[in-house]
Formats: C-alpha cells, structure tokens, sequence
C-alpha cells in the first residue's frame, strides 16, 4: 500500500465514520421530536435546535479533512509516517465522532421526550448534550495539532 493510499483511507474514514454517526444521532433525535410534536406542536423550535445538534460531527469530519488534504498535494514526497500520522488520526477522529454524535442524539431524543410530556428541559437538555460533542471537539483539536505538526 502507497502512503498516499494509506493517508486517503485514513480521510475516507474521518468523512464516513462523522458522518455516519450524525446521520444517526439526528435521525434519533428527529424522530423523538416528531413523535413529541404530537404533545406540543409550539415546541418545534426547541425540537429543531436539539434535533440538528448532532449533526456538528459530521462536520468536524468534513473540516479535519480539509485541514489534512494539504499533505496529499505533494503526494509525490508523502512519507509513510505523515500518511501513518493522517490515517490514524483520520480514524480516531472518524470513531469518537461516530459514537460521540450517536450518544448526543440520545440524549436529544430524551430531552425531547421530556419537553413533549410538559417538562422545562430544554436548556438543560443542551446543556447536558454538550457532554458528548465535548469529546469530538478534543478529537478535532488534536488533528488540528497533529496537522501543525506534520
């Protein structure tokens, strides 16, 4: 396998994995939100907000991708531990986003649900949802780190 193969599968994953787990943690979300729109149809608002929270994963794939892509221009000269340095952090940054956006759409739905049967949550539902995307900011600070470094 090439560096440059090795360092695109590493980005592949970034993208894939993000995105996958934000396409998931809405969809949990959003679907807990039309079920409570039942309840509480004022509240679209809120569900809205809480809804597109999880989303914010995919997009810290999207931007780690862009941050790293610069190594991949001169490919010619793209080393084995620059191509080892962006697959790793590729796929660590792709895993903790997937299970990151996954567990904050969890906690959403939950915060919806709770809206829905009449309950003021909704400020503390954000604040408790922070918890989990906390994590895929620190996996997003270290590929910008990483990519200062390469």
């Amino acid at each position: 396998m090439t560096p440059l193969v090795l360092a695109y599968l590493g980005l592949g994953f970034m993208i894939f994995l993000c995105g996958t787990g934000s396409a998931y943690g809405v969809t949990t979300a959003g679907s807990a939100a039309l079920g409570a729109l039942k309840k509480k149809p004022n509240a679209f608002g809120n569900f809205m907000v809480l809804s597109a929270l999880p989303g914010s994963q995919g997009l810290y794939g999207f931007a780690g991708f862009f941050l790293m892509k610069s190594h991949l221009a001169g490919a010619a000269e793209l080393s084995y531990n620059t191509a080892a340095a962006i697959f790793g952090i590729g796929l660590a940054l792709g895993v903790v986003g997937l299970f990151s956006a996954i567990r904050q759409g969890q906690v959403c739905a939950n915060g919806i649900i709770g809206i829905g049967n009449g309950h003021d949550l909704f400020g503390r539902t954000l604040i408790l949802a922070v918890f989990p995307e906390l994590y895929a900011i620190i996996a997003f600070a270290a590929v910008f780190l990483i990519n200062g470094s390469l």
